[in-house]
């Protein structure tokens, strides 16, 4: 670090050495692999040394094409400079550098291989000096510890020249100015300022104990963020603007503009950051150099937004600088490349308003109002030619240039006439239909012409105009009330008047032809109706006849039975549907009605019965069930979402949970068919193996999700829901649409992790766990998903376009709607159903004017409904043979249930 100039310029010869002496080992170890046989003559080198440099040559010249046809193409750049420094061609290699350096900030490491370079070739002091100028050229493009400890590093070299240990300091002092807070990096600069004051003054500069405590707490606080950026990976964006917000708020505008240094020299092309960074400088420190400086790196970095060209502009002119540098910034940003028409349009307004602030316009004449009108004609003529040829529009279909060309006209140089000729241009470019352009030219009239050409505009306008005519109308209408003649008065009212009635008729044939149009949908639409009920009604008389059959073959067997003889399907009806009370109460009935005797009992067994038993037969089953007294609800999982071809169920189920726990029993469910429903239960002799089986929720079985929740009676906790998604606006959660069904949950997470951290990715699908193209991304915090939806929203995804919003899911009412069946379920007993179904007919035997209601259903805990209670009367008011349950409990018999019918 104390070397002096002599001993600087000895580390040129000492490196030739050292190169020497690597040749001297190259062509030892060649010498070694001919002794070994390997044959190499001395012109086949020759000629594979010459076909690289042909083939490197060539490579060369075809990037110095490809940049002379797009000068802007940074990789070309980069590659070009790669290959001449492999090449050794230093002149066209310094030349192909300062060229990029003219169009882009160069990286940290072009700027040091090109420093280095420099630094080796140095061999006189005027050598130095275009040294230290490339120097300062390096540290302007980006805030680089590295590039900073070098130039001090090569200060030192020189200090034995006149006011060199002056020079040393100052670049020292300057450094530390720039990096020195450099949370990482910036110990170094302090550490060889240090060893430099010591050879030099012999003198050690100690803090004070009053500023230790300090900087220890201020390290405290930094201390998350610095961790948080180790342990993230490039290009930290998210965990650079949590630190930025954080020194933003503490204040300290040093601290602020290191770490926003910091920042962009990882994220370079990110406009939004340079925004918020330039926003900082031009509101909080308002240096000149700094300021322009951030700008004219900004613009470098992100030629094509507008707006940071827009705010170097007025930067410019806020602090002063002279006209023609503005002039050369403007012509700079024509040359962008902007990626929309209008961007073009608000540069040239920037630009304008420049020029009109500069123009005195209390003198008839002056050069600067003629370069303001220059300046219009040509903003027009860029619009109509060459944004025009690019983007196919102007981009300023409302001419917001010219309406501003013709105010300023109108209000500061008194030329009605120019203001005239430019709005008469504006109306011919298809501008005349509308009445908002009307009545801005209407205003300028108003308020710096006459009532003539106020008057002439608004006749125009009712003529013209096709959006919104009954505006118009009135407007001149009370025109005219305010500055017209009788004759002025008739004419608006004529015109205005045969106006509106023709605005009508054409509204009225539009409307007829919509008219017509929905009418067409409607009969198209009705006609789709009718033949989907054709449809339906084909297919349920096909199914009836199937049904026909069947109840066929049903009498024919019980014709077998005999006429004494009840059906073991309506004896298991009985039993299944209703309790021992019940079901006496019902065979009494049926048995002293129809007078048949039940037969023994006889074992049936639905469809595809056997086939469900063979295969569980196959797969390993406990001994012996448990019973339905001995079964736990906290101890069972429900298992949902099953493929319903699924083979031995029972087995299949046993298998995946005997990880969990001890299983005691799966109970399948199937239809009376013998067909599995896709879902059953689990029991395990263990409550904490409960908790283990709903972590296997979600998981594949046959390629479909398998659901799996705790088991809960509904009827004893009817409010219990197992997927319990959160239904208020989640600002740290986000929502995407329009993903392609073949995106995967790592394809997801690799792209929202470039925007922060990702806790959780939820894609949704149906239930057959086929994707839905939507999803769900939970952040750490809510500017992470902030920053992913103005980031992604708009994106595209292998072909697709997405759609990124802040997770805001609908609220779900559960609205109560009260089944018709009920209504007619509370005046009517309800009928039971057999192990057929429904009965042939669902009509009641027993007359309606014999049911009463006197208490409303009450619903049981297992979901059945318990026999109502009601008034039975034969329909006299106290005459003979009344039958009267309103205040007795007798069960009535089956006689009296016939003299009723016989009655009626």
């Amino acid at each position: 670090m104390a070397a002096t100039g002599n001993e600087e310029q000895t580390l040129l010869p000492d490196i030739e050495e050292e190169a020497e002496g690597m040749e001297r080992e190259m062509e030892s170890e060649e010498e070694e692999e001919e002794g070994m046989g390997v044959e190499h003559s001395e012109e086949e080198d020759e000629e594979d040394t010459s076909e690289d440099e042909r083939e490197n040559e060539a490579e060369i010249q075809r990037l110095e094409e490809q940049l002379s046809i797009n000068a802007f193409d940074y990789n070309c750049h980069v590659d070009l400079i790669k290959l001449l420094r492999q090449e050794g061609k230093l002149h066209r290699l310094r030349k192909a550098r300062q060229k990029m350096s003219e169009l882009f900030p160069l990286t940290e490491e072009i700027w040091l291989d090109w420093l280095k370079d420099e630094i080796r070739l140095t061999e006189d002091e005027s050598d130095r000096e275009k040294v230290y100028e490339l120097f300062e050229r390096a540290v302007k493009d980006y805030m680089c510890p590295e590039i900073w400890l070098e130039y001090v590093q090569y200060s030192i070299g020189g200090m034995g020249a006149q006011g060199g240990i002056e020079r040393v300091r100052s670049i020292f002092e300057r450094a530390l100015t720039a990096v020195g807070l450099h949370m990482t990096k910036g110990a170094s600069i302090w550490e060889a300022y240090r060893e430099f004051e010591i050879v030099i003054l012999s003198t050690v500069q100690v803090f004070t104990l009053e500023q230790t405590p300090r900087a220890l707490q201020q390290l405290e606080k930094c201390k998350p963020f610095e961790e948080a950026l180790l342990v993230s990976e490039p290009p930290k964006l998210a965990e650079y603007q949590a630190y930025i917000d954080f020194e933003m708020k503490e204040g300290d505008p040093a601290r602020v503009q290191i770490i926003f240094e910091r920042a962009l020299a990882e994220n370079c092309l990110v406009p939004d950051l340079w925004i918020k960074y330039t926003m900082y400088l031009d509101r909080q420190l308002k240096i000149k150099d700094l300021v322009l400086s951030a700008h004219e790196r900004a613009v470098r970095n992100c030629p094509w937004t507008m707006g940071l060209w827009k705010s170097y502009l007025l930067a410019l002119e806020r602090h002063g600088a002279d006209h023609q540098t503005v002039t050369d910034v403007f012509e700079k940003a024509l040359n962008a490349g902007f990626i929309q028409a209008a961007d073009y349009v608000e540069i040239w307004q920037s630009n304008l308003d420049y020029l009109r602030r500069r123009v005195d316009f209390s003198k008839e004449w002056s050069r600067e109002l003629d370069e303001l009108r220059a300046a219009f004609a040509r903003s027009l003529d860029y619009l109509k030619e060459d944004v025009k040829e690019r983007f196919s529009e102007s981009g300023d279909l409302s001419c917001i240039i010219m309406q501003i060309w013709a105010r300023i006209e109108a209000l500061h140089c008194k030329n009605m006439q120019k203001a005239r000729e430019l709005w008469d241009s504006i109306m011919t470019k298809g501008n005349a239909k509308y009445a908002n352009m009307w009545l801005e030219y209407y205003n300028l009239e108003r308020s710096y012409g006459d009532a003539v050409h106020c008057r002439k505009a608004l006749h125009r306008a009712v003529q013209c105009t096709s959006d919104y005519p009954e505006h118009v109308c009135d407007v001149l209408l009370n025109f005219e009330r305010v500055e017209g003649s009788l004759e002025d008065w008739d004419a608006a009212v004529q015109k205005t008047e045969t106006k509106l009635n023709r605005v009508n008729e054409q509204r009225a044939r539009v409307a007829e032809k919509e008219a017509v149009l929905a009418r067409q949908e409607e009969e198209k639409a009705e006609h789709r109706r009718k033949a989907k009920a054709d449809k339906k009604a084909q297919k349920k008389s096909q199914k009836t006849d199937r049904a026909g059959d069947k109840r066929k073959a049903e009498d024919e067997y019980e014709e077998e039975w005999g006429e004494d003889e009840e059906l073991p399907s309506k004896r298991l009806r009985g039993e299944e549907d209703f309790g021992s009370t019940a079901k006496e109460e019902h065979m009494e009935t049926e048995s002293g009605l129809f007078s048949r005797r039940a037969p023994p009992p006889r074992k049936t067994e639905p469809p595809g019965f056997r086939k469900n038993q063979q295969g569980l037969s196959e797969a390993p089953r406990q001994p012996q069930d448990i019973s339905k007294e001995q079964r736990k609800d906290e101890e069972c999982v429900f298992v949902s979402n099953l493929p319903f071809n699924l083979e031995d169920p029972e087995g299949k189920m046993r298998t995946l949970f005997q990880g969990c726990g001890t299983v005691q029993q799966v109970r399948p469910i199937f239809t009376a068919k013998g067909v599995f429903k896709g879902y059953c239960y689990v029991q395990f002799e263990d409550r904490l193996a409960v908790s283990e089986a709903l972590k296997l929720d979600r998981q594949e079985v046959d390629g479909r999700p398998m659901f799996v929740s705790p088991c809960v009676d509904k009827n004893k906790n009817p409010d219990f829901k197992v997927f319990k998604y959160k239904t208020a606006m989640e600002k740290h959660k986000i929502f995407i649409s329009g993903l392609p069904y073949s995106c995967t949950k790592e394809t997801l997470e690799d792209l929202c992790k470039q925007h922060g951290t990702v806790k959780t990715i939820r894609l949704v699908t149906n239930r057959s766990g086929k994707p839905k193209g939507l999803a769900y991304v939970e952040y750490e915090n809510e500017a992470q998903a902030s920053q992913a939806v103005l980031k992604m929203d708009g994106t595209m995804l292998e072909n697709f376009t997405i759609s990124v919003a802040i997770s805001n899911p609908p609220s779900r009412k559960m609205e109560d709607k009260a089944a018709p069946s009920r209504i007619l379920g509370a005046a009517m007993l309800r009928q039971p159903q057999g192990a057929r179904g429904k009965g042939r007919t669902q009509i009641s035997l027993l007359p309606r004017s014999l049911y009463r209601q006197s208490a409303p259903d009450a619903k049981a805990e297992n979901g059945t409904v318990s026999a109502p209670h009601a008034t039975v009367t034969d329909g006299v008011h106290g005459g003979p043979g009344t039958a009267s349950l309103d205040t007795q409990t007798k069960s009535l018999s089956n006689e009296d249930f016939a003299k009723m019918l016989l009655k009626k």
